[in-house]
């Protein structure tokens, strides 16, 4: 064999091993709140197909991990190697910056509406016939109404659900501190269950039976009346409600760790596509497309939407004031057991 025969095949085995190596498969591992399983079940599987077609066949695969959004975060900063996240709380974002500086400080400037891609808000599940009659924040605090939804201390679903309950109460009372502490007393007494995440808190209530509401998000009980017709599940969404965003970004340390770069940032785009965003609404979760909601406004009651910031300030002033120990929530949990 010459010595040009040689390394000509050489060269083409060199350029195989490159095709080879461009071939590789590329992994991206989502990091989600508790109840967000099925909605990025629909939402992988065209993303998916969609990188490969437009990246040379590349295979990637979208790895999920859930749990409560606040302890997700933990795991990140404990280690996790997560390329993105997509949570339903600011503050479980901002924390990879403020301890672990795993993000850029200005991370909500990186896609539109703050970063938050699609919405929600509070809804309740209510059994068969509404056996309680509720169809307010006010019937929560009924003295036999027994309530179930995730511990504020762990789950952004659970912040939610609290301030959405004070803020309506507020309202109510005429912002009169001394009412709405009372509402919220009551309110929280009623508890039957805090679960760790808001996955836990649906299999409290449908699976265990426990409880006689089940408040989460405004998708989660929709899908769940929707995945159990059979048991006649009603869902009630009361009119004065908190508007929940869910913020998205990648994590700056862990994509370029892991050479995720380009399909995390792909990945997250799309999330905001006319394509992605028709699936989202199919879960229930509102989105920033007016022509859209019109579409799909059997779906979604009017509301009265207010925000975290106005009515309480700050996400860090609230996490320090409301679910700090000591904080608000400590006073009225105590208060309630006096």
């Amino acid at each position: 064999m010459t010595l040009p025969t040689v390394k000509k095949i050489m060269s083409s085995a060199a350029f195989s091993l490159l095709l080879a190596g461009s071939a590789q498969a590329t992994e991206l591992l989502n990091s989600s709140y508790d109840v967000s399983r099925e909605l990025f079940v629909a939402l992988n599987a065209p993303f998916e197909k969609q990188w490969a077609e437009q990246n040379n066949g590349d295979k990637l695969t979208i790895r999920q991990s859930h749990a409560g959004s606040s302890k997700q975060a933990l795991a990140i900063l404990q280690g996790l190697k997560a390329d993105v996240v997509t949570y339903n709380q600011v503050t479980d974002v901002q924390i990879l910056h403020d301890r672990g500086n795993l993000i850029p400080a200005d991370w909500q400037k990186r896609f539109p509406n703050n970063s938050s891609p699609f919405y929600s808000t509070m809804a309740f599940l209510v059994r068969k016939g509404n056996p309680k009659n509720i169809h307010s924040w006010d019937d929560l605090v009924k003295t036999d109404v027994k309530l179930v939804f995730p511990n504020p201390k762990t789950s952004g679903n659970g912040r939610y659900t609290y301030l959405a309950a004070w803020g309506a109460a507020d309202k109510a009372d005429g912002k009169d501190r001394a009412k709405t502490e009372q509402f919220m007393t009551q309110f929280l007494k009623n508890v039957e269950v805090f679960d760790t995440g808001g996955r836990g808190a649906t299999t409290t209530f449908v699976e265990r039976g426990q409880g006689d509401v089940l408040i989460s998000f405004e998708s989660e009980v929709n899908n769940i009346r929707n995945q159990y017709a059979k048991d006649g599940y009603e869902v009630v969404v009361p009119k004065t409600n908190i508007l929940a965003e869910f913020p998205v970004t990648w994590v700056d340390k862990n994509v370029d760790a892991n050479n995720t770069g380009k399909a995390a940032k792909a990945y997250l785009g799309y999330l905001y596509t006319p394509a992605a965003q028709k699936i989202i609404t199919q879960y229930y979760y509102r989105v920033n497309n007016p022509e859209l909601m019109a579409q799909q406004k059997e779906r979604f009651p009017a509301v009265d939407l207010f925000r975290v910031e106005e009515a309480f300030g700050s996400w860090d002033q609230v996490m320090k004031t409301q679910f700090a120990s000591g904080g608000e929530l400590d006073k009225l949990l105590a208060a309630g057991h006096q």
